[in-house]
């Protein structure tokens, strides 16, 4: 029998991708709520309750509301937006980044989406904390820049419209600049950082893509571990996934430019260790599609394990 989903918030950027990725198929059936009726409460409520998994792709408190509504009927969830991203309760839905994690998402009803440049800044670290190479004080600095679709349809607006009245001309752009972005939190508790990381985000004139920075000196991480190592360290993580590419050491070190567009319509990711070998000091590369392993493409990964697709 066919897994009933509801994507609750599926006219919005994120949910529109996941309708798409899912509508073709045949192991699963699709309710839906007419743009018109997105404010019924009585309508939402039924599908909340009727589906045996909702994607929530709603602002936090309409998220949190969503699992009220639902409460006592046994749907399972999972939330792309920042709500639960933190909250114990719920298991992260990045599959890749701990042992055993693919199996804890399939088995549980409360999933938390991760974020975009979350997915490329934990995907870097947490096999660094794991191995025991990076320490968890590390002053870790993250720069980043995503393709705009990342700030929803607003902003697509705003990018394209060259009419509009509040459009953006610059062609690219730094932001969160108080250092406060709300995916802060969530990559401090995913990748097992005590320090507060500086973050610095940016958008940039393209669709979909992203890529994420982290550089680092040996001689501050432990044993002070050399880019060889790191990148052992990545390779020993993510040996035997199809989703995540380490890329191999002596192409990164040849690397001439990445492209912030390369992964764009894919839902995979790949991770660069850059720098010369003896200099200490390298930077860590994730790219990604901001919607693809960053938003609705993970979302409908973390729908397969629970679906046992």
């Amino acid at each position: 029998m066919a897994a009933t989903i509801f994507i609750d918030g599926e006219h919005g950027t994120t949910g529109l991708q996941i309708r798409d990725r899912l509508a073709a198929r045949s192991d699963i059936a699709l309710l839906s709520l007419a743009e018109a009726d997105r404010r019924d409460m009585d309508k939402r409520t039924a599908l909340l309750r009727e589906a045996d998994i909702a994607i929530l792709c709603l602002p936090d408190d309409a998220a949190r509301e969503a699992v009220r509504l639902a409460d006592g009927a046994g749907t399972r969830f999972i939330d792309a937006s920042t709500a639960h991203r933190t909250d114990p309760d719920w298991v992260y839905g990045f599959a890749e980044a701990e042992p055993g994690q693919a199996t804890r998402i399939a088995e549980a009803q409360f999933v938390s989406n991760p974020g975009c440049y979350s997915t490329g800044a934990i995907g870097l670290l947490r096999p660094l904390v794991l191995a025991g190479i990076l320490p968890v004080d590390y002053p870790v600095t993250i720069n980043a820049v995503s393709g705009y679709s990342g700030g929803g349809k607003q902003m697509i607006r705003q990018m394209e419209d060259q009419a509009a009245d509040d459009r953006i001309a610059a062609p690219f752009f730094a932001y969160a600049l108080p250092l406060r972005h709300k995916h802060v939190p969530e990559i401090m508790e995913r990748s097992g950082l005590t320090a507060r990381p500086v973050f610095t985000p940016s958008v940039g004139r393209f669709a979909q893509g992203m890529l994420v920075n982290v550089p680092l000196l040996s001689a501050h991480m432990n044993d002070h571990a050399p880019m060889e190592r790191v990148h052992e360290a990545l390779e020993n993580h993510y040996s035997g996934q199809t989703i995540v590419e380490v890329v191999e050491l002596d192409q990164s070190a040849a690397t001439v430019r990445i492209d912030a567009t390369e992964m764009a319509g894919t839902d995979r990711m790949k991770l660069y260790v850059c720098g010369t070998p003896g200099d200490g000091q390298m930077n860590l590369i994730a790219s990604l599609d901001n919607l693809g392993k960053g938003a609705s493409g993970a979302a409908v990964q973390n729908l397969d394990l629970m679906i046992g697709a």
